[in-house]
C-alpha cells in the first residue's frame, strides 16, 4: 500500500498557521504596532487604506534592523525576544513568538525599509506569498517602514469572509486604541485613507485616557493606586454615573499587555455592586504589574488570554484596590448623618425631662420591659392598646370611613375619588367601595405607570407600555425602510456631535439607513457630525443623547443578536425611543398605544421577543376568587 501522508510545502503551511495569527486587518495591525514598541520607538504612525484590505503600513523611530535581522525576520519562529524555555517565563516584551511577521507575508505582499541607528544606510525588502521578489540597500530614515499590501489576495474565500469597511475599520481602531493606552510615553498617529483619525502626544495616563475616550470624562475618573510585594495596580476607573449599558470602555493590562478576563472583571462589577444597575458596565482602565513568572502569555497567539499562578489572591487585591479607590474619593454609598431640623420640634427634644416625668416613665410597661431582667419578650396582657384590637378591622367605628348614606349608595352612582391608600385601614372598604366609572366606560388606566389596563369583552388585558411602544416604533421604522421615509424634524438650532473615533465610524456606516429614519445628520471631519433633524417623536433638544443611546443600543444588539446590521438599527431606534416604564400617560396617550399596538402584524410580543401584553378572562378571575 503507498505512503499517504506528506509534508506541506512552506507556503501551504504558512498559510495555515497565518490563519491562526492573522484573522483580519486588525490582527496585523496588533502585530505590527506591538513590534513597533518592543524597538524601542517614540514615535509610531499607522496608516490605513481600504479598512486595511489594500493597506496597513507602521512607520516608527526605533532601533531598526540591520540587513541580516531584516530578511530573518520573516522566517517562521525567528525571534530576538527568547533564548532558551525559561525566558518564557521572563517575557516584559509585547511580542515573542516570532510568528507575525511570517504570518503577514504569507497572505500579502509585504514592503520593508529599515536603518539601523548610527548607519548611512538601510535595506529594503519586497516579499510576496512569503517569498523574497527583492533585497537591495535604501535611503530611508532611522526606524523602519513595514508595509503589508492587499491582504488575503492569495486566499481569495477568506478575503471574503471578511466584514465591511466600517466594520472592519472598527476592529482596527480597537486595536490601536488598546496598544496607545497602555504606552501613553509614545506619540501615535492614525491616518485613514489620507484622514487623521487619532494624533496622541506623548503624556500622562489620565490625558492619554481623556484623549482616548472623550473630554467629557475628565470629570469621571477616580485614580487607583495599591502596591504590594506581589502585585501593583494603578489606573482608573469610571464614576458610577460613567456606566454605560454596553462594554466597551474597559481595559485590563497585565505588565502592559491588554487582556480579557471575565474572572478579574468579575471582580470590578462586584466593587461596584449596588453602586451601578445590573445591566450597566463601569469604565475602568487598570495596569497589573507582577513578576512575569507569575502569568502565562503564551495561551493563545493573540496572547490576550492569560493565566495567574494564583487567581484568587488576584481577583481579591483587584476588588479591594477599586473598593478602597471609590470610598477614597467619596464615591461609595454612605449614611448621611445630618440631623432632620423637624426633630428639634419634638417633645422629646424641646421639651425638659423633668423628675416627675421620669416618675411616671418609671411605671410604665414598656419601661419595665427593657430595664427588668427577662422581661422583654414579656407581653403584657392587660395593655389597652390589645384589648380593642379588632376596633381596628371595625369599619363603621373608623373615623376615616365612609358615612352610612356613602356605604349605602348604589354602586352605580358616581362617588368622589378615593386613594385606597388613604383608606387602607379596611379591606372592607376596597370590596364595597371599588368602583371605577372610567373602567366601565372602557377608558384605559395606568397602573404604577408601567402597565395599561384596558377591559374587553371577555376580561381585561395588561400591556407593558414600553415593550408595546416598542413594537409599534419597530414595525414603524421597518416600513420607513422599506416604503415611505421616516421626515425629519429640523431644529431650530443644529448640534454639533463630537463622538469617539469607533463610535464615529460606526455612525458613518449606519448614515444612509439613519437618513430614511429622520435623522438628518452630516459629517462634519474629525469624527464630528452636525445634527441638523432627528424624528418627530424625540423632544427637542434631546437629540445628542437620542443618537448616543441610540450608539449604545447599537452596540449591545450587535454583540448579542445573529440579525443583518439594518435590523440591529431599527431594533436599537425602537429600544432607544421607546416610552420608558415610569412615565405617566394620558388617557389619550394611552389609548393611542392600544390602537397603534393592535394595528401591529405581530402585537403580542416586542423585537427582543418580551410581551406587550396580557389578557384576563372572566371565567379564569371567576376561578380564582372560588367562583
Amino acid at each position: 500500500m503507498a505512503n499517504i501522508i506528506n509534508l506541506l510545502p512552506d507556503n501551504i503551511a504558512n498559510q495555515i498557521a497565518a490563519g491562526e495569527v492573522i484573522q483580519r486587518p486588525a490582527s496585523a495591525v496588533k502585530e505590527l504596532l506591538e513590534n513597533a514598541v518592543d524597538a524601542g520607538a517614540t514615535e509610531i504612525q499607522l496608516i490605513i487604506r481600504d479598512a486595511g484590505k489594500e493597506l496597513v503600513q507602521v512607520i516608527d523611530n526605533g532601533k531598526g534592523m540591520s540587513e541580516a535581522d531584516a530578511r530573518m525576520c520573516f522566517e517562521r519562529h525567528a525571534t530576538s525576544k527568547i533564548q532558551t524555555i525559561e525566558d518564557l517565563f521572563q517575557i516584559r516584551t509585547m511580542g515573542f513568538r516570532g510568528e507575525a511577521l511570517a504570518s503577514i507575508a504569507a497572505v500579502s505582499q509585504v514592503e520593508l525599509k529599515t536603518r539601523m541607528r548610527g548607519t548611512d544606510i538601510g535595506t529594503y525588502i519586497e516579499i510576496d506569498n512569503s517569498a523574497v521578489r527583492k533585497q537591495e540597500p535604501c535611503q530611508t530614515a532611522e526606524g523602519t517602514s513595514i508595509a503589508m499590501k492587499n491582504l488575503f489576495f492569495n486566499v481569495p474565500a477568506r478575503r471574503n469572509f471578511l466584514k465591511s469597511n466600517a466594520a472592519e475599520m472598527r476592529h482596527i481602531v480597537d486595536e490601536f486604541i488598546r496598544v496607545a493606552m497602555a504606552f501613553p510615553q509614545i506619540q501615535f498617529t492614525l491616518l485613514n485613507n489620507t484622514q487623521q483619525l487619532f494624533y496622541l502626544e506623548k503624556g500622562s495616563l489620565k490625558q492619554r485616557v481623556i484623549a482616548i475616550l472623550g473630554q467629557h470624562y475628565n470629570s469621571k475618573l477616580v485614580t487607583v493606586k495599591e502596591s504590594t510585594d506581589y502585585m501593583d495596580v494603578h489606573g482608573f476607573v469610571g464614576k458610577p454615573d460613567a456606566a454605560k449599558k454596553t462594554r466597551g470602555d474597559q481595559f485590563f493590562f497585565v505588565n502592559n499587555r491588554f487582556i480579557r478576563s471575565p474572572y478579574l472583571n468579575h471582580a470590578i462589577m462586584t466593587a461596584y455592586a449596588d453602586m451601578i444597575p445590573a445591566d450597566s458596565y463601569p469604565l475602568y482602565v487598570l495596569f497589573i504589574d507582577l513578576d512575569p513568572g507569575h502569568v502565562d502569555i503564551n495561551v493563545h497567539p493573540t496572547k490576550q488570554e492569560i493565566k495567574f499562578d494564583d487567581e484568587k489572591v488576584m481577583y481579591a487585591f483587584v476588588q479591594s484596590a477599586i473598593k478602597h479607590s471609590l470610598a477614597q474619593f467619596n464615591v461609595m454609598p454612605t449614611l448621611n448623618f445630618e440631623l432632620d431640623p423637624d426633630i428639634q420640634q419634638l417633645d422629646a427634644v424641646s421639651q425638659p425631662f423633668t423628675a416627675e416625668r421620669q416618675e411616671q416613665s418609671a411605671t410604665t410597661s414598656l419601661y419595665k420591659s427593657f430595664t427588668q431582667a427577662n422581661q422583654a419578650h414579656v407581653i403584657d396582657k392587660s395593655s389597652s392598646n390589645l384589648k380593642h384590637w379588632k376596633d381596628l378591622y371595625d369599619i363603621g367605628k373608623s373615623s376615616d370611613s365612609y358615612s352610612r348614606e356613602e356605604r349605602e349608595a348604589p354602586l352605580t352612582q358616581p362617588s368622589p375619588a378615593v386613594g385606597f391608600e388613604s383608606r387602607s385601614s379596611t379591606a372592607s372598604v376596597i370590596d364595597e367601595r371599588w368602583q371605577d366609572n372610567t373602567i366601565d366606560q372602557k377608558v384605559p388606566v395606568q397602573v404604577h405607570q408601567q402597565f395599561i389596563l384596558s377591559q374587553i369583552k371577555s376580561g381585561f388585558i395588561l400591556i407593558d407600555q414600553q415593550a408595546a411602544h416598542e413594537r409599534i416604533l419597530y414595525e414603524r421604522y421597518l416600513r420607513a425602510l422599506q416604503e415611505t421615509p421616516v421626515p425629519a424634524q429640523q431644529s431650530l438650532f443644529p448640534q454639533t456631535l463630537q463622538l469617539p473615533p469607533a463610535d464615529a465610524a460606526l455612525i458613518s456606516e449606519m448614515l444612509p439607513d439613519l437618513q430614511v429614519l429622520g435623522y438628518d445628520l452630516e459629517p462634519f471631519g474629525n469624527n464630528t457630525f452636525v445634527v441638523r433633524g432627528t424624528p418627530a417623536d424625540i423632544q427637542s433638544g434631546n437629540e445628542q443623547a437620542s443618537i448616543e443611546g441610540l450608539l449604545e443600543q447599537f452596540k449591545h444588539y450587535s454583540s448579542e443578536l445573529k440579525v443583518n446590521k439594518r435590523e440591529q438599527l431599527v431594533r436599537s431606534m425602537a429600544r432607544n425611543n421607546a416610552i420608558p416604564s415610569g412615565r405617566s400617560l394620558t388617557t389619550k396617550e394611552m389609548q393611542n398605544i392600544i390602537d397603534e399596538l393592535f394595528a401591529c402584524a405581530m402585537p403580542n410580543a416586542a423585537p427582543g421577543g418580551k410581551y406587550t401584553y396580557i389578557s384576563f378572562k372572566l371565567t379564569d378571575l371567576a376561578k380564582m376568587f372560588g367562583g
